[in-house]
C-alpha cells in the first residue's frame, strides 16, 4: 500500500464540516463572531504554522485539525485538537498603498506539524466555546497545505493564488474591487495580501462551506476525493511551491485543478521545464494561466504573502488586447496556449455541454462515447479558446459556450505530445472535478443559465486513462 492509502485505511471523522455559521451582515462575506489564518500557504511535516484568530466578542474557542481525503467517503480525519483558547477582536488593518489590506494580528498559537502528517490539504475548524448551553457556538474555517518532497506519482496544485485573488475580506478588497464601481472590476495597481482570513466565497453561487477554505471545498476537492478513493499516490502543494520545477520534478504527472487563474511567470517555466523533462502535465482547470501575479514579501518579510495582477499572459493578450501599449512597463507572460494547449478568451464566463469530437483517441477508451456526445453543462464557468499552433497536438472535445444564454464562445479541449513520451491534456473548463465525485462539504455548482450533472462515468473514465498513461500502468 502506498502512503494515500495507509491514510484513507483510518477512521473518517463524522463531524467535521461547519454547522453554523453566521455572516455580520444579509448577504456579506465576512464572520467577525471566529475568523482567522496562517502564516504559510504551506507547511512541510516537522515545520511550525503561526495561525492567527479574532473574536467579537471576545470567547473561547478550540481548532480541530482535519485532513481531508477520501477515509471511506466520509471526506475528512481529525488529525488533532487544539485549545481551548482565549481569542479577542483584533483590529481590521488600514487600507495601505495600492488597496492592500495586511493583517498585523497578535498569535494565538504555534502549530508543530507532527512528523507523520502526510501531505494533503488540511482544514482547521475553529468553533466558540459558549459560557451557556442557551448560547449557541459559531464556526470558522482556517486552510493550509502539507507538502512534502517525496517521489510521488501524482502532484496536484492547490489554486490558492485565485482562492486569494477573489477574497473580499473584510468587505471590498479582492483584486476585483476598486473601492467605488460596484460589482466586479478589473482595476489596475491592487495588492492583495494572504495575511488575512478568507471571506465567503463570491462568485457565482451561494457556499456557507466555503468561509474560511478559500475555493477548496467549492471546485478542487471533489478531484482529491476521487484520486484517493481510487489510491492513487497523490502529493500536494501550493501556487507558491512552483516557482521552481524541483517538486514537479520528483513526480511523474502534475494537475492544475479547478480555477487557476493567477500564476507568478516562475510557476509557467517551472511547468513548461517539467513537460521538457518527460513528466505528465493534466490542466483539469479552465481560465487558467491567465494573469501574471508576481508574489511579494509581507511587510514583515515573510516571502510570497502578496501578489498582484500585473499583466496578461500572452495568448490573452492578443486576443483580447489589440494595443499592448497599455501594458508599457509591465511583464506581459508567455503564450499560455503554448504550455496548455489552448489559449484564454474573453468572454471566458459562460455555460455548454462537453461534446467528444475524436471517438478514436485513446482518452475515450472505455467510455463508449461516439462523434459528437456530450457531458452536459460540464463547461463552465471559465474554459479555455483556441487551440495552439503545437505540432501532434489534437482537439479531442470542443464546443460552444454561452455567456447568460448569450454572447457565444468557442472553447477547445486539447492533447499534445511531449518530448520525451509524455503528454500535457487541456480539459478546458473549470468544472472537470465535479465530473468525478460528490464528496461531503462539497455544493454543486451552476452558472450562466448551466450547470454540470455532478459525478459521471464518462469523466472518470477519461481521467483514469489520462492517469494510467501517465503512471506507465496503460
Amino acid at each position: 500500500m502506498n502512503l494515500i492509502q495507509q491514510e484513507n485505511a483510518k477512521p473518517g471523522a463524522l463531524d467535521w464540516q461547519l454547522t453554523r455559521m453566521r455572516l455580520d451582515k444579509s448577504e456579506g462575506i465576512r464572520s467577525s463572531f471566529i475568523e482567522g489564518f496562517c502564516s504559510r500557504q504551506s507547511v512541510r511535516a516537522g515545520e511550525s504554522l503561526d495561525i492567527f484568530v479574532s473574536a467579537k466578542p471576545a470567547a473561547r474557542f478550540k481548532i480541530e485539525i482535519f485532513r481531508t481525503g477520501h477515509y471511506g467517503g466520509r471526506g475528512a480525519r481529525l488529525m488533532a485538537e487544539l485549545g481551548p483558547f482565549d481569542a479577542r477582536e483584533q483590529p481590521v488593518p488600514p487600507v495601505g498603498e495600492r488597496r492592500l489590506r495586511e493583517c498585523k494580528w497578535e498569535k494565538t498559537t504555534t502549530l508543530a506539524i507532527p512528523p507523520d502528517w502526510i501531505s494533503g490539504v488540511y482544514l482547521g475548524r475553529l468553533t466558540t466555546l459558549p459560557a451557556s448551553p442557551d448560547d449557541p457556538y459559531w464556526q470558522n474555517y482556517i486552510v493550509f497545505i502539507v507538502r512534502d518532497d517525496r517521489k510521488a506519482d501524482v502532484l496536484l496544485q492547490c489554486s490558492d493564488n485565485t482562492w486569494q485573488a477573489y477574497n473580499r475580506w473584510p468587505d471590498t478588497f479582492s483584486l476585483y474591487d476598486d473601492g467605488v464601481s460596484p460589482g466586479m472590476v478589473s482595476p489596475p495597481g491592487i495588492d492583495i495580501s494572504f495575511d488575512r482570513p478568507y471571506g465567503k466565497y463570491r462568485q457565482i453561487y451561494e457556499n456557507p462551506q466555503s468561509i474560511g477554505s478559500g475555493e477548496w471545498l467549492c471546485f478542487e476537492f471533489p478531484l482529491a476525493f476521487w484520486l484517493e478513493q481510487h489510491g492513487y499516490d497523490v502529493s500536494y502543494c501550493s501556487n507558491s511551491d512552483m516557482l521552481t520545477p524541483d517538486r514537479g520534478m520528483k513526480c511523474k504527472a502534475w494537475i492544475s485543478a479547478g480555477h487557476d487563474e493567477y500564476w507568478d511567470v516562475r510557476q509557467y517555466h517551472s511547468v513548461a521545464a517539467m513537460r521538457d523533462a518527460g513528466v505528465n502535465i493534466l490542466f483539469l482547470s479552465g481560465n487558467a494561466v491567465c494573469w501574471v501575479s508576481p508574489f511579494r514579501a509581507s511587510s514583515a518579510g515573510e516571502q510570497n504573502r502578496i501578489i498582484t495582477r500585473d499583466a496578461p499572459f500572452g495568448g490573452l493578450a492578443r486576443q483580447k488586447f489589440n494595443d499592448l501599449k497599455h501594458f508599457e512597463g509591465h511583464t506581459i507572460g508567455p503564450d499560455e496556449g503554448l504550455l496548455m494547449g489552448a489559449i484564454n478568451v474573453i468572454p471566458v464566463n459562460g455555460g455548454g455541454d462537453w461534446i467528444c469530437v475524436k471517438p478514436e483517441h485513446w482518452i475515450f477508451d472505455g467510455t463508449g462515447m461516439k462523434q459528437g456526445e456530450s457531458v452536459p453543462g460540464m463547461v463552465g464557468w471559465e474554459y479555455h479558446g483556441d487551440p495552439a499552433k503545437i505540432e501532434g497536438l489534437e482537439v479531442v472535445a470542443e464546443g460552444t459556450a454561452f455567456q447568460g444564454g448569450h454572447r457565444p464562445q468557442h472553447w477547445t479541449a486539447t492533447i499534445y505530445p511531449g518530448p520525451k513520451g509524455n503528454f500535457v491534456f487541456n480539459a478546458a473548463t473549470i468544472w472537470w472535478a465535479q465530473g468525478l465525485s460528490k464528496p461531503p462539504g462539497h455544493m454543486p455548482v451552476w452558472s450562466h443559465y448551466s450547470r454540470p450533472h455532478g459525478p459521471d462515468v464518462r469523466i472518470q473514465r477519461i481521467t483514469a486513462n489520462l492517469l494510467n498513461k501517465a503512471l506507465g500502468r496503460a
